[in-house]
């Protein structure tokens, strides 16, 4: 008894125990499930905040105004080539695909892009264009011959604003990017991505066995779901911990998304390079950094590169291993070909290739400084400060490509030439070019060194304008009711202010000539007549005039404004000559054409909307006057330079000769320079030897437009006496025809003196006349 009941006992703690362990591992297989459940809950709600949500701050896309095409145009073959090459568009001997063109003597035949614009958008389409020197004569569809009459090119990126202090990156859907490129992507990367869950055992182990056969590492064992993942959301330490993590959301990824938009997430955010502090990210940034080219438009060869860089874009880095990144993009382009997705002539001529990189960080697209410093203070002004933060917004532009590389190339080689000629390696230079009839800024250079994002003179640096003020000042006596033939006193002249000082303008050429009709005051640009009508329109109403016209800054009413003591800026001083080039007429410049969000919705659209300052008599006259400034003014350079041309401009000169300025015209733009110091020293350089050379430089590169004045109702040419600038008959006297208000003009002087009357009333004409009918 004793035995059985010993064997009893021992018996008993065997099963408690196998019970208790069976118990306490369901337990904590309960608490694990729990525990992986609550973690699968909390990385699903982050998969789902990223993937829902914004998935990635985009920066501000800015673009050119689109180079708009029509017969007749301003345009020479060459300018129409600069374009094409800061589109990146690429030569060929036949266009077959957008982005592409030819060129022969005179033609030049262009498959050009389809774009968005912001008034909708165009398919891609083929031009056939003919030049006639500075002119666009003609243009036709290459394919069926037929004759154009208007088209437009795709806008030049310019820049990209807000972007990301260390990612960049440009979106792209997945319908824009080449299905070779996707293609190469999944061979290469993930050969199972639309079978597979998020995670693939089978693509490990058939990683691990192409790795050994290659003896090197070719493909990897991570699905793009899981690299997305790791990207996403997780750090880029090689722990077990992290891996496990990973694998998990690339299921969750997997289970929530659909398999494009899993890779059209991947496409934008795998890393790919690095621009200076900021990583490239996306292949879409990616084509543009590595080629200058849309994504869209990269030949095979190209696309093998970018997708060979995800291996490693820091081992493989173009610029600096070319040899290690050949060699691994020659191997992707193997693989296209070994799985039938490229032939064998397709896969020869591409890994024959050069890897055909851009400079480093030029990304492609032009750098303007100081137009995107101007376009910066605008967007602040009119939509405030956080306007930028919005995400993915597009921004149109008004600056014109043509006009910037022609005022960059103007600035550049004419101070180059003034520095030597003055011996002074200081000098600076600024310049403002705007579309004076739609009242847009078309291109801005801040400095002698247009790629220089420093000082920008153009916009800040303020100084005294000279003879720039005396075109306004003229247009405000015209207004007044004085004519272009009005004498104006050219005598000694001195003025007391109430303080007790005393001023005595001179002209510049110390003489005096007694009295000089107003238009040809204005022309040689004499100070002393400018002081008389000034002083005679009145100084208050000067300056209320110039605030009509646009000058925002306070103008202190002494009689040495009249001679140009305003300091304004040349962006200030081009709003200002804006309004005489519109014959009265102000708007405000502006450099924002429109603004489009991030889905396309058009935010803002610039109207131009112009209110009258100037009587539009005033403002024709006061133009006209302007342009005997170049036909025999102080401005003749231009007229011998560009013979049978009609421009109106103003030459500057401070004292001492410390700035010279011109602002100068043509039928479509108008242009402000200066030439100057930035330490406000003697340049030894008036206007005309200054700035009036830059501006003259800036048109031989951009050619001109003939000014074409149309004078408004009531004006009409008369015949002035040169002696008192009275109507006068000009068989009889010396006159100058000039345009005039002919409302108020008294009757024209005839050549015969009056006669003298008889005592009875009859005249000594009546007594002839009855002499000569009585012969009759």
């Amino acid at each position: 008894m004793a035995k059985k009941t010993t064997r009893k006992t021992r018996k008993k703690p065997v099963k408690k125990q196998r019970r208790f362990g069976w118990g306490l591992m369901l337990k904590l297989a309960l608490v694990g499930a729990v525990l992986v459940g609550t973690f699968g809950i909390y990385l699903d709600s982050q998969v789902r905040t990223r993937f829902e949500g914004q998935k990635w701050a985009l920066p501000a896309l800015v673009y050119s105004r689109p180079l708009e095409l029509f017969p007749g145009q301003k345009l020479s073959h060459a300018q129409m080539l600069r374009e094409l090459q800061l589109l990146n568009y690429r030569k060929v001997a036949s266009p077959s695909r957008p982005g592409e063109y030819a060129v022969s003597r005179n033609r030049i035949e262009i498959h050009r892009r389809p774009f968005n614009f912001s008034d909708g958008a165009e398919q891609a389409r083929t031009l056939l264009l003919s030049f006639d020197g500075q002119r666009l004569s003609r243009m036709q569809n290459p394919d069926n011959g037929r004759e154009l009459g208007y088209a437009r090119m795709d806008p030049v990126l310019l820049d990209r604003l807000n972007v990301d202090e260390r990612e960049d990156r440009l979106l792209v859907r997945l319908d824009q990017v080449p299905a070779l490129l996707v293609q190469a992507l999944i061979t290469v990367e993930d050969r199972d991505f639309y079978q597979h869950d998020g995670v693939s055992p089978l693509a490990i182990l058939r990683a691990l066995v192409v790795n050994i056969k290659a003896g090197r590492t070719v493909q990897g064992g991570s699905t793009l779901t899981q690299q997305l993942a790791k990207n996403f959301f997780l750090s880029q330490d090689r722990s077990l911990w992290r891996k496990v993590q990973e694998a998990y959301m690339a299921l969750i990824i997997d289970f929530r998304y659909d398999k494009d938009e899993i890779l059209e997430a991947y496409l934008n955010e795998v890393y790919l390079g690095q621009n200076g502090a900021k990583g490239v990210y996306g292949f879409g940034l990616a084509s543009y950094f590595y080629f200058g080219l849309p994504i869209n438009e990269l030949n095979p060869d190209q696309m093998a590169l970018l997708v060979a860089l995800v291996k490693g874009p820091s081992f493989y880095d173009p610029w600096r291993n070319a040899e290690r990144a050949r060699d691994r993009r020659d191997l992707v382009l193997r693989l296209l070909a070994n799985e039938g997705h490229i032939d064998r002539q397709t896969y020869e001529r591409a890994s024959s290739r050069d890897l055909g990189l851009i400079e480093r960080g030029r990304m492609g697209y032009g750098r303007t400084p100081a137009f995107m410093g101007l376009l910066k203070d605008e967007l602040k002004t009119r939509f405030g400060a956080e306007f930028l933060n919005q995400n993915g917004l597009r921004i149109f532009t008004s600056l014109d490509p043509i006009a910037q590389h022609a005022a960059e190339q103007a600035v550049a080689e004419q101070l180059k030439q003034l520095r030597s000629r003055t011996k002074r390696k200081d000098l600076e230079a600024a310049m403002v070019v705007s579309n004076w009839r739609k009242g847009e800024v078309s291109a801005v250079v801040g400095g002698a060194d247009p790629s220089f994002a420093g000082f920008n003179r153009a916009l800040s640096a303020r100084r005294p304008i000279g003879s720039l003020i005396k075109p306004p000042v003229y247009a405000l006596g015209l207004e007044s009711g004085y004519r272009l033939s009005s004498p104006l006193k050219d005598e000694p002249v001195t003025l007391r202010s109430a303080g007790g000082q005393v001023w005595r303008p001179k002209n510049y050429d110390r003489q005096y000539r007694g009295s000089v009709l107003l238009v040809d005051a204005l022309a040689k640009s004499l100070n002393v007549p400018t002081v008389n009508l000034g002083m005679a329109v009145g100084l208050d109403n000067i300056v209320d005039g110039l605030k009509r016209m646009g000058v925002e800054q306070p103008i202190p009413p002494y009689p040495s404004m009249l001679l140009g003591t305003l300091e304004l800026t040349p962006f200030e001083v081009n709003q200002l000559y804006l309004t005489l080039a519109n014959q009265g007429l102000y708007q405000p410049l502006t450099s924002i054409r429109a603004v489009q969000d991030q889905d396309g919705e058009l935010l803002y659209q610039h109207n131009a909307r112009a209110s009258r300052v100037l009587k539009p008599e005033a403002g024709y006259l006061g133009l006209y006057a302007m342009t005997r400034t170049v036909a025999g003014g102080t401005a003749t350079h231009l007229a011998a330079r560009f013979p049978n041309r009609v421009m109106a401009g103003k030459t500057g000169t401070t004292n001492d000769l410390r700035d010279a300025w011109f602002a100068g015209l043509d039928n479509e733009e108008l242009v402000t320079t200066w030439v100057g110091r930035d330490d406000n020293g003697v340049t030894g350089l008036t206007g005309a030897s200054g700035a009036l050379r830059v501006y003259s430089r800036y048109l031989d590169g951009r050619g001109v437009d003939s000014l074409e004045l149309a004078p408004p109702p009531g004006i009409d040419q008369v015949n002035f006496a040169l002696s008192d600038g009275q109507p006068a008959d000009p068989r009889c006297e010396q006159t100058r025809l000039l345009p005039a208000r002919t409302a108020g003009l008294p009757p024209m002087r005839g050549c015969q003196p009056s006669l003298p009357e008889l005592p009875s009333g009859e005249q000594v004409g009546d007594w002839l006349r009855d002499i000569f009918n009585f012969a009759r």
